[in-house]
């Protein structure tokens, strides 16, 4: 592994998440791709670590949690929306404690730069038991990475921590230090009263858990993550992540209580800090977390109007928070909407769709894209591998005539990541009129940059490993009629096979193939 000093490097907070877990010997890094996440893995590998992507986030949870039960140290990574996918796991992986250390790494996207919601992860926190850390910087991305993996030592529990966009994707000077604890080895010992979660385990667990969150909860009361910077008596800001860091610059005559943990919330240092100051504003991101919590403690706290709980915060819009000004902002300034690469030969299947009047349930990745001009050719889009679910719900209660007409829309490492469970319930509860799914196979997690996934026969560390060829998995769950297609040497042959599988009234599974003409490039490359 990679030995760390105290260098100075430019890093931004994934990298510095990544160089972090080296520095504490990690010994498995699991995660699916998602943007803002996505690099922490990809830099862990490219470091050295050992790492490796999971059909979904789900699995990853769980590859990680059997790490950490085995004593060793775990690192698994998502976006906020892959949370909900991991909950189940989580939830219980409370519970259930750890032998090593597990730290998972949720990146959320307030203002959603690249999501299809703006959901808050710090609920998830409170819901399942998981102690949180929120760094403001990359710097503190590598430092409270450290502090998560002593947390979770000391307290053999999962530890949640929160970065949000604008602190992945920063970049500022960190200074790696060591890691002070000595080196986990992995062994694994028997422990069947706290590894196998029946009602009779299952309640003196939850006992437990809630006697470590109180132990964690007095630590984060003294703990020097949460930092208090002195200004006057007449304000005082309560803040968190990179807020805190634009409540300072907006309010700079402010005394600001800076909380780097924000589960279980240190609320007597809360309610001394507010009672220092004449007029006390919690400054966050997202939803009130923090000014509930104060006010259901009995903390007198403003705060911020309900039209800055959308989009990301910046200095500006802190002075507007601080100055109470609820008049209309300035609109954001329009970019350029995304679109289909022009030499996509896959844009041939929404254009077909379209000519055809499809009702089509579409789904996450770069064929979301289909919504938009020229094709306008999706008509719904909820989350990763919804397409086909949606579809059969579609089926089975239109009228005959509207059924025919949906068809369903995934993408390869879509379908990987929960598409073959939506298949499977095609195959046990066939719609009257049977359905068609179209997988559009480009041979790469595109739309968050060219990931591999089980289909591509490419592990995240360039090994070459098992093949999972889609065709073969439609077959083996009982649909007969499988098809694939080039799309383009076969493109010609795209709207008949389409309009016959639609008319068949059976259920259909066609794979149009082509791989991502980015991903050759980056092939070429010799990046994968």
């Amino acid at each position: 592994m990679m030995q760390h000093n105290l260098q100075r490097m430019l890093l931004n907070g994934d990298e510095a998440v990544a160089h972090a877990a080296m520095a504490a010997g990690v010994a498995l890094g699991t995660g699916y791709p998602g943007t803002p996440s996505t690099e922490i893995l990809e830099a862990f590998a490219a470091l050295g670590g050992p790492a490796e992507w999971a059909p979904n986030e789900k699995v990853a949870l769980e590859v990680a949690l059997g790490a950490a039960f085995a004593g060793a140290r775990a690192l698994v990574t998502m976006k906020h929306v892959g949370l909900n996918v991991a909950a189940d796991p989580l939830f219980t992986a409370t519970h259930t404690g750890v032998s090593g250390a597990l730290v998972l790494v949720v990146c959320d996207d307030p203002g959603m730069a690249s999501s299809q919601n703006e959901q808050d992860s710090r609920r998830y926190a409170a819901a399942a038991g998981a102690p949180m850390l929120e760094p403001a910087d990359a710097q503190e991305a590598y430092d409270y990475f450290l502090a998560a993996i002593r947390l979770s030592t000391r307290g053999q529990m999962p530890v949640l921590l929160r970065m949000t966009t604008r602190v992945c994707h920063t970049q500022s000077v960190v200074v790696c230090a060591p890691c002070d604890l000595p080196p986990a080895v992995p062994h694994f010992k028997r422990n069947r009263a706290a590894r196998v979660m029946i009602p009779s385990h299952a309640r003196p667990a939850h006992r437990a858990l809630r006697a470590k969150l109180a132990d964690v909860q007095a630590w984060a009361e003294t703990s020097d993550l949460n930092q208090q910077f002195e200004g006057g008596d007449q304000l005082g800001i309560i803040a968190n992540g990179v807020a805190a860091l634009h409540a300072r610059e907006a309010a700079p005559q402010a005394r600001v209580l800076k909380l780097g943990v924000t589960y279980p919330l240190p609320i007597e240092m809360m309610r001394a800090f507010a009672a220092q100051v004449a007029r006390c504003i919690v400054i966050e991101e997202g939803d009130p977390v923090l000014v509930e919590a104060c006010r259901m403690a009995g903390i007198a706290v403003e705060g911020k109007a309900e039209m800055y709980r959308f989009g990301e915060l910046n200095v500006a819009r802190v002075a507007r928070i601080i100055a109470g000004d609820t008049t209309p902002e300035a609109a954001l300034a329009k970019g350029k909407a995304p679109q289909l690469c022009h030499g996509c030969p896959h844009r041939n299947v929404f254009e077909l769709l379209r000519d055809l009047d499809c009702i089509v349930a579409g789904d996450i990745g770069c064929y979301s894209l289909g919504v938009l001009p020229p094709f306008e050719a999706m008509d719904t889009c909820v989350c990763m591998g919804a397409s086909i679910g949606v579809g059969l719900g579609l089926r089975q209660v239109l009228p005959a005539p509207e059924a025919r007409r949906v068809v369903s829309v995934i993408g390869d490492s879509t379908f990987f990541h929960s598409g073959i469970t939506g298949l499977a319930s095609m195959v046990y509860n066939p719609p009257p009129t049977g359905h068609l799914v179209i997988v559009l196979d480009n041979g790469t997690t595109a739309m968050t940059g060219l990931q591999e996934h089980p289909g591509t026969g490419v592990t995240l560390r360039a090994a070459t490993t098992t093949k999972i060829a889609i065709e073969a998995v439609a077959r083996a769950l009982g649909i007969a009629d499988v098809r694939v297609l080039d799309m383009i040497t076969e493109k010609e042959r795209l709207a008949p096979v389409v309009k016959e599988m639609l008319a068949s009234g059976t259920l259909g599974v066609l794979v149009t193939r082509r791989p991502c003409l980015l991903a050759l490039k980056k092939a070429t490359r010799g990046g994968g």
